[in-house]
């Protein structure tokens, strides 16, 4: 049953109408933004009320205030613990027979309590907020994968968080919750679970074992563990999510007297200025062949982080004029950051991190390469930096790149990493490698500390038993001595009764 257009435009005034009291300030601008332009985030809190407008309303309410709380909008791969999304506690993969998305929980990885929960927390959020735009806000379903679980695995928290996460804040967005080969001694746990959930959600709930796996999901989307046909191994790989052109200047966008006309930073020498980019065509690839393509590599060379990029004009008869920039300039020194490659030309850019910032932060920094196509006579006769100041009647071309640092060191042994900006299979094996190595080192830390916890509740017990031993043979020794000072205390003469008490 679909929902009315009239309805969806009720909600939508009677959330306009509520901010315009409440004020701005108590929405999220993106969220704000959504429910002004999207008429399918609104039918999902519709249907997920069952076609109650008021009920909805507040649902909205709650949604959108618990993810500005929150910072949902904000959360990506830097504000989440990458180890925890490497370990693979819990990752999408294939469909249900329906065509929605698995979101497939191994719960033989999770032990409670090894895991701060809010941690835990902003890693699922992180995966909710992902396969919404994966699956455009179609739904998905929940499996849990309990083969080999026992008591420790079993976080009913967490399990508690999740419904929590479907009932309130993402409307209309679980499609089932396949549990499988479920251990008997958790059978009381589920029935719980279930008086968490209204019944309608309680019919979602399916137990799921190899004989039956191919009645929810497809075997060529089962993994060979579940009885299926996949072989598929969980590796994470961050998200590629496009980004507007306005977000990969250096500096905020600025938008004046509503012409679009956006203000950049880029580098000149070493300085800052700005240029405007106008209104001109911005498209990405172009005649300018960038090397490597999409990830800046830094490594230690000297005492100095550098890269470098290999920038080839590959039109046969037109020049390029190239321009770098940065999202932190002052991070980084760039030589040279523009100039004029003839057709078939090849120039070399060098990349530093200047010296005092910290290496932990180059995964959030990107590199933005434009380039637009210029005649002869400009190349000639025009300098670089005019040509940049108003791009508005100009094609600008554009490669982004992404910084990452380099475990290589130029001159070190073969099979390291040696050149710049080059990222080898082996370099994405070492990370990977790293990022195995650091979930691995943070449970055993996380196990070394419960073990600690354990040994000093130990330690306490032992100390208790040793006071009351002590004490009950104080109180022993005390109540026998008192006895046998009794007992010495009675002086009698057993001639008295000899005879009955006769004279001799």
């Amino acid at each position: 049953m679909s929902v009315p257009q009239n309805q969806i435009e009720e909600l939508r005034n009677l959330f306009l109408k509520d901010v315009e009291t409440k004020g701005s300030g108590s929405v999220h601008p993106k969220d704000l933004a959504r429910v002004k332009t999207s008429d399918d985030w609104l039918r999902r809190f519709i249907m997920h009320q069952e076609y109650d407008t008021q009920r909805a309303l507040e649902m909205l309410w709650n949604s959108v205030r618990w993810r500005k709380e929150n910072d949902v909008n904000d959360l990506d791969e830097s504000k989440v613990r990458m180890d925890i999304l490497v370990m693979g506690g819990f990752f999408p993969h294939g469909a249900d027979i329906d065509g929605c998305k698995l979101l497939v929980f191994k719960c033989k990885k999770h032990t409670k309590g090894a895991i701060k929960m809010e941690e835990l927390q902003k890693c699922i959020i992180y995966w909710f907020e992902r396969l919404e735009r994966m699956v455009q806000g179609k739904m998905i379903t929940l499996f849990f994968d309990m083969e080999g679980c026992g008591l420790s695995n079993m976080d009913m928290e967490l399990i508690k968080y999740l419904i929590g996460l479907f009932k309130e804040y993402y409307p209309y967005f679980l499609n089932y919750i396949l549990i499988f080969e479920m251990p008997w001694i958790l059978s009381t746990a589920f029935k719980v679970i279930k008086s968490w959930l209204p019944p309608k959600a309680v019919e979602k709930i399916k137990f799921v074992s190899t004989k039956d796996i191919s009645s929810y999901v497809p075997v060529e989307h089962a993994l060979t563990c579940w009885g299926g046909n996949s072989t598929y191994e969980f590796k994470f790989v961050p998200e590629s999510v496009p980004e507007p052109a306005e977000k990969t200047s250096v500096s905020s966008v600025a938008c004046v007297n509503n012409n679009n006309n956006r203000k950049q930073v880029h580098f000149n020498d070493g300085q800052m200025s700005e240029i405007s980019l106008g209104n001109g065509d911005t498209t990405d690839g172009g005649s300018l062949k960038v090397t490597p393509s999409g990830i800046v590599s830094f490594i230690l060379s000297g005492n100095e982080l550098v890269s470098t990029l290999e920038l080839q004009n590959t039109d046969p008869s037109s020049h390029i004029s190239y321009k770098l920039k940065t999202t932190s300039p002052e991070k980084f020194r760039v030589k040279p950051s523009m100039g004029c490659l003839a057709p078939g030309e090849s120039a070399t850019v060098t990349l530093t991190l200047l010296p005092g910032y910290q290496l932990g932060g180059l995964s959030r920094d990107k590199f933005l390469v434009m380039s637009t196509p210029i005649s002869a006579s400009e190349a000639i006769n025009v300098d670089m930096a005019e040509v940049w100041k108003n791009t508005s009647n100009r094609k600008v071309n554009q490669h982004r790149l992404k910084c990452i640092q380099s475990g290589g060191a130029t001159g070190g042994a073969p099979g390291e990493l040696t050149r710049n900006g080059n990222l080898t299979n082996a370099s994405v094996e070492q990370d990977n490698s790293y990022n195995k190595l650091s979930a691995t080192l943070s449970k055993l830390a996380s196990c070394q500390a419960e073990l600690h916890r354990s040994t000093k509740l130990t330690q306490y017990y032992q100390l208790a038993t040793i006071f009351l031993v002590l004490m009950l043979g104080i109180v022993l020794g005390y109540v026998l001595h008192a006895n046998m000072k009794e007992l010495h205390g009675h002086s009698y003469c057993p001639n008295d009764y000899i005879g009955g008490g006769g004279r001799p």
